[in-house]
């Protein structure tokens, strides 16, 4: 069996990054933002992978990194039954128009089209060369994106209803708060 995983690795050296392989046949590749689209190609068309579906795709916020977003692929072969997991680590960059993005999979998985609306409804990752990329889980006229940790939980509208006016009233949502004097007692000694 370590030869087989030798002769991938000699396969797909060009692509990677780091490969993780588990007791339970589950392959981890961690790919460069730049080499996805190339490398995914590869795994669905060669004969050694044989990959057919895209079957989810996660994104994961680390706050504390320099690569501060994760996402993760889940590819999956029929043939061969297996999986195989692609980790790429987003850079941050201030040219772009949004600031992070990856190159869309949706010309190669008809799946990817809804989910990677998902993430970039939730998390803002822009996804280019997308067919259809808006969103579909939060309003069209809703600012920001709730799964990342700069959003405030209450979010930036309230919305209620005027009995004078017989309507539905939106409106910035103000959050004050009465200043407070500690006193910085410990109540535990």
């Amino acid at each position: 069996m370590l030869n087989y995983y030798l002769l991938i690795y000699k396969i797909v050296y060009k692509y990677i990054n780091k490969v993780i392989i588990f007791d339970n046949n589950q392959i981890y590749f961690f790919v460069d933002v730049n080499r996805l689209n190339d490398f995914v190609f590869f795994l669905k068309n060669s004969l050694l992978f044989k990959i057919q579906s895209l079957v989810d795709i996660a994104a994961i916020d680390w706050i504390w990194r320099v690569d501060r977003y994760s996402i993760y692929y889940n590819l999956f072969s029929f043939i061969y039954n297996y999986r195989i997991f692609l980790i790429i680590d987003i850079p941050i960059f201030f040219n772009y128009v949004y600031g992070i993005g990856v190159e869309s999979l949706s010309n190669l998985f008809n799946s990817a089209n809804w989910l990677e609306r998902e993430v970039w409804d939730l998390y803002g990752i822009y996804f280019y060369n997308h067919i259809d990329l808006r969103r579909i889980l939060t309003d069209y006229g809703f600012k920001g994106f709730p799964f990342r940790k700069d959003f405030p939980l209450t979010g930036f509208k309230e919305i209620r209803y005027d009995d004078t006016y017989k309507i539905i009233i939106s409106e910035d949502l103000k959050m004050t708060q009465e200043y407070r004097a500690f006193t910085f007692i410990n109540p535990w000694k």
